[in-house]
């Protein structure tokens, strides 16, 4: 199975640095609309056989266009959602996204049971993410591709836990807003990480202010 892993659009808590993560989140603006509108083209031709996104409002907002092109529904499956920031939600100070942040670097580290400040563990993220991830394998073929249109942290996260030859958790490996990473694989044999694309899918001139 090939998965096209879309980060959503721009939200104004991304302009704001805010670590906006519970339900239902913000939506777009008009920027992140213009994002996702230009995913259609960017994506013309992979022969999607579903799209995929999380509860929040945002990815599901950024996923329609791509519905309306490909004639598809917007699954929303649970389990996909932004790494919980707990104690930290909607902060915007720099020790607050520090806290968030180096919670993340010690999953990459190998040390799962750090939590965020109040939210999850890096057990428990990846225990939801996969199993979101093994509900969307299991509606499909094994020569499918599928597009989930999810949140970056989750994104740089599960890559970076779960796939080989992976970018990772890295500054010079951020997502941006409708980024894009690709992996193939199956939940049972593993996943690889095929291609990282940093910029928005419409190109570099769609990229905007904020994380």
């Amino acid at each position: 199975m090939r998965i096209l892993l879309i980060r959503h659009g721009q939200t104004p808590s991304n302009v704001s640095g805010a670590l906006d993560t519970a339900f239902p989140g913000a939506g777009l603006t008009d920027l992140g609309l213009s994002q996702a509108a230009a995913v259609p083209d960017a994506l013309e031709g992979e022969g999607i056989a579903g799209l995929y996104a999380s509860r929040l409002v945002r990815t599901q907002l950024t996923a329609q266009p791509l519905a309306t092109r490909l004639g598809l529904p917007v699954v929303v499956q649970e389990g996909l959602e932004e790494i919980n920031a707990g104690d930290l939600e909607m902060a915007t100070g720099k020790e607050a996204v520090t806290a968030y942040l180096e919670a993340l670097a010690d999953w990459i580290d190998g040390t799962l049971e750090t939590p965020v400040p109040g939210g999850e563990a890096g057990h428990e993220f990846l225990a939801r993410f996969d199993a979101a991830v093994r509900a969307v394998a299991d509606k499909h073929d094994a020569d499918d591709t599928v597009a989930i249109v999810t949140h970056g942290a989750a994104i740089r996260m599960w890559t970076g836990l779960r796939t080989k030859e992976s970018p990772a958790f890295g500054d010079e490996n951020r997502i941006r807003n409708t980024g894009l990473a690709i992996v193939e694989g199956d939940p049972d044999g593993g996943w690889v990480t095929t291609s990282w694309n940093n910029d928005p899918l419409g190109g570099a001139h769609l990229i905007g202010e904020g994380f």
